[in-house]
């Protein structure tokens, strides 16, 4: 009887470990789990690179007429891998046109440039004199403001790293200046020639940032060679 007993306590203390051991690997388990969960969700992916461009600007003869030349040869650019985004003119000269386009491959894109049909095709739609062609490989997109109103500038410099942290750096100041960041890029193969595009909230404050001596300083500091081109411009359409 007495061993009976004995044995009883020993089953009863065995059961007690047995079942205690099992709350605490479930416990564990369940660590485990959170641990996994939680680093799943800091986890954070990079921004996407934004797609390249190719930028055409040209002087026309007449908008109205050029415009149904353009469309007209969309057939032939999406052959070269290029895509309608945005057409627009200039504010102080509304016949100097921009044309930018999504650009799939910049080899294509500059064998469209280079096309016979090209030149033919502007000649009808009243293109006067050389348009100029730039092939840009974009870093920084920010689609946030939808406003109509902007400004491209265009300019050497002697290193794209040490140009892009001056250029951050004066942000706040173009800001305060009536103009939002937009798109920045450098040209295809060539880290020297930057283009940067701005969203223009106040026309007379960005007219007089871009002619200010702060802003020229801010240049010559960051490296910029010669003179920026300046072209201000409103979006007449986006496709």
């Amino acid at each position: 009887m007495k061993q009976f007993k004995f044995l009883s306590v020993i089953t009863l203390v065995a059961c007690s470990v047995f079942f205690s051991s099992c709350n605490d690997d479930e416990k564990k388990a369940d660590d485990v789990t959170v641990s996994t969960d939680t680093t799943a969700v800091n986890k954070t992916e990079p921004p996407a690179k934004p797609g390249n461009i190719l930028i055409i600007k040209q002087k026309v003869a007449n908008f109205a007429k050029w415009k149904p030349v353009y469309e007209a040869h969309d057939s032939t650019r999406l052959a070269y891998g290029l895509h309608n985004y945005i057409v627009s003119r200039g504010i102080k000269d509304s016949n100097m046109v921009m044309v930018v386009l999504k650009m799939d491959d910049s080899t294509k894109a500059k064998q469209f440039t280079a096309l016979p049909d090209l030149k033919a095709a502007m000649q009808r739609g009243g293109v006067i004199g050389a348009p100029s062609f730039l092939y840009i490989d974009m870093q920084v997109l920010d689609t946030s403001s939808a406003l109509p109103t902007r400004v491209i500038v265009t300019h050497k410099v002697k290193d794209w790293d040490a140009w892009k942290k001056s250029f951050d750096s004066h942000k706040q100041t173009r800001m305060d200046a009536g103009i939002t960041d937009r798109a920045i890029g450098y040209s295809v193969g060539d880290t020297h020639t930057v283009t940067v595009a701005f969203v223009i909230n106040d026309m007379k404050k960005a007219e007089a940032f871009m002619a200010s001596k702060d802003l020229k300083d801010k240049m010559a500091e960051a490296g910029v060679v010669g003179p920026p081109d300046i072209f201000f411009y409103k979006v007449v359409q986006k496709y």
